[in-house]
Formats: structure tokens, sequence, C-alpha cells
């Protein structure tokens, strides 16, 4: 068991409303303002516990409530792959579990590197609005942290609609803020390495020679003169609408299994990605990224190249998982899952094939 080294204090207690479907239940802050979402729904806090379902549920709640005895659960946020995602009340607190099923698994060290930054954000706040820690257990993959008031940014890794133009800008100030902090050395990793991500790529097809040239002549000019390494800058590692909460008092970033260091603009790049529907917020994004100059740029283009890369691959994968579906699932706008699909990945290649000729420019202006 591992409790958090300093208690949550909460001047209100946090009342639970709302029925939680993509995006969590609301609870006051703590200047007493509700959300905008409605009141009570019948029924909330009754979880089905039978049948198979039922087991994962128990076993979650059992690991939750063995770091958090307080903990009592309201709602199931999530109950799909390695984790179940509880919501609930830690005493007067609203609290929010997560349990990973299998802790020998292939998720164990993402979800131990997760429990890291959170142990690292009680002592060491960052610049951005984080949950605070309440309880942790990393041989159990276990990991309970207050409750955040607010809406998700996106119940799907490419949203059909984005959110407002003033909520985009908040989230973009948020990542550049938190891009710009130092953590203690030490305890986050080098997430990435470049030249062995681009030889995986080629060795795939999924990038050209010229490609591969084109990024490394890149990388080279990042090191430098007289430089061995590659700059690095501290990135959540997965800026995605789907990983902010969009909070009264501005976006609050929650998984943060794949936090480290990066390539500088490696979370302007991946939030990038997914606003194909805002293309004023792209422009902005790509104008931050040559803010910093050359190296910025070019760091930021490497980046993207990559991240899209890899959304195609995660696309052409359920493009052809949708194809196996005996009937297609209709979705919103009379587009069946796979035809939505389908377009995303058109739009994909379309970016992708913008990134590749930015990068040839870049190159032609060394």
């Amino acid at each position: 068991m591992y409790p958090a080294p300093s208690p949550v204090v909460s001047r209100a207690r946090p009342r639970l409303i709302g029925q939680l479907g993509a995006a969590p239940v609301g609870v006051a802050d703590d200047r007493g303002r509700r959300p905008r979402r409605p009141g009570p729904t019948p029924g909330a806090g009754r979880i089905d516990f039978s049948g198979a379902r039922g087991e994962r549920l128990r076993t979650a709640l059992s690991a939750a409530q063995e770091i958090c005895p307080e903990f009592t659960p309201v709602q199931v946020v999530r109950d799909a792959g390695p984790s179940i995602v509880l919501i609930g009340m830690a005493g007067r607190r609203a609290a929010v579990a997560k349990c990973l099923i299998d802790p020998t698994g292939p998720r164990a060290d993402r979800t131990r590197q997760e429990i890291t930054a959170y142990r690292t954000f009680v002592h060491h706040r960052p610049p951005a609005r984080v949950p605070r820690l309440i309880a942790d257990d990393p041989h159990s993959g276990t990991l309970v942290v207050e409750f955040t008031p607010g809406r998700v940014g996106a119940t799907r890794r490419h949203p059909t609609s984005a959110p407002s133009a003033g909520e985009l800008r908040g989230v973009l100030g948020a990542i550049c803020r938190l891009n710009s902090w130092r953590p203690p050395d030490g305890v986050f990793p080098e997430a990435v390495s470049y030249p062995a991500w681009l030889a995986r790529y080629h060795s795939l097809g999924l990038l050209t020679d010229r490609d591969v040239g084109d990024m490394q002549a890149l990388l080279h000019g990042l090191c430098g003169r007289g430089r061995q390494e590659l700059p690095r800058q501290f990135c959540h590692g997965a800026a995605r609408l789907s990983h902010v909460l969009l909070a009264p008092g501005g976006p609050v970033f929650v998984s943060w299994e794949s936090a480290g260091w990066y390539l500088p603009g490696y979370d302007l790049a991946t939030l990038w990605s997914v606003l194909g529907d805002a293309p004023l917020m792209r422009r902005q994004i790509s104008q931050t990224a040559q803010a910093a100059g050359v190296p910025g740029r070019d760091a930021f283009l490497v980046n993207l190249m990559l991240v899209l890369t890899r959304e195609i691959r995660i696309c052409e994968e359920a493009v052809q998982r949708a194809m196996r579906r005996p009937m297609a699932t209709p979705v919103g706008g009379g587009l069946s899952y796979g035809e939505e699909q389908r377009l995303l990945l058109r739009r994909l290649h379309d970016d992708w094939a913008l990134a590749r000729r930015a990068i040839r420019a870049a190159v032609g202006t060394r």
C-alpha cells in the first residue's frame, strides 16, 4: 500500500451528479460552483456485478479498496481492455480508481510509469492542472486520484467536432506551459528513440528511403555542432483531447502513462494530428512551433511525420476490423463505422503528404 505523501484537502463536500456516459460525472468545485450538467439520475451508483464482467469489476474494486478502504464505487467509467476505471467517493471526496486487471500484462510498465508521474506531482507540481494523488500501489497497478469536475475534450481519438476555439486555445496554452517544465532528473524516461522509430517504420515500408534520409538530416541539424544528443523536452506524450478534461478552472490532463522526454514539439504534433476539423487551431499550433526558430520547426516536423504515420497504422487496423464485421454499425451522421474510418484514413494520408512536403522544404533550406 502506498498512500499519498500529502493529503488532498477539500473545501466543500463534493456531490456526484449526472449520468456518466462518455464524459465524467460532474461534482461541485472548491468554490461551490456546479457544472452545467443535469441533476442526479435515478439508479446512479448501482453497479452490476453479475456475470463475467462482474468478476472483473469485483477484482478492480478489491484492488482499489485494498489501498483506499474508504473508496465506495458509484459508477463504471470504463471497462475495456486491460484496465477498469471506477468513479466513487473516498470518504468525503469524489475519487477515480484506475485498476489494472493483469498486473503482469503488457500494460503493467505503462501503468507504473503513470503512478510514478502522480507521485512526482505530489512534491513537484507541474505548471498544468492534474488530479491529486490519493493512494496507489504499483505492484497491483492500482491508482486512486481525486475526481476533477469537467467534461472530456473528446470521446474519440479523432473527434468529429472539436471544442470551441477558446477551449482549444486554453489546451494549447496549457501544453506550452507543461512543455516548459523541468521535472527532477531521473524520474521520467527517454520515451522515444527517434533513430529506432525511423528504422522500424522504414522496415515496415511506411517510409521511403528519401523520407528517412530527410528526417535524419533534420535530426542531425538538431544535434548542432559539438553535440551528440538530440534536444529533449518534457511532454505529456498523449496530448489528445480524449486525455483532457475541460474544467471550469481550465484544462486538466489525465492519462500520464506516456509522460517523458521527447524531441521538442511532440505534444504539439500529437494535438495537431487529431484536429482535422479545426484548421485555424492547426495553424496556431504550427505558428507556436515555428516561434522557437528553425530548430523548433524542424523538431515539430519530424514529430508530426512520425505521429501521422502511427495514426495511419492505427486507422488502417480499424478499417480492417470493420471489414470483418458482419454488419456495419451506424454512427453519427448516418455513416457506418467502417465508412467513418475510411474517411479518416483519407484525411490522414492528406495530412501525411502535407507533412512530407514541409519536411522536404525544410531540408532544402539547410
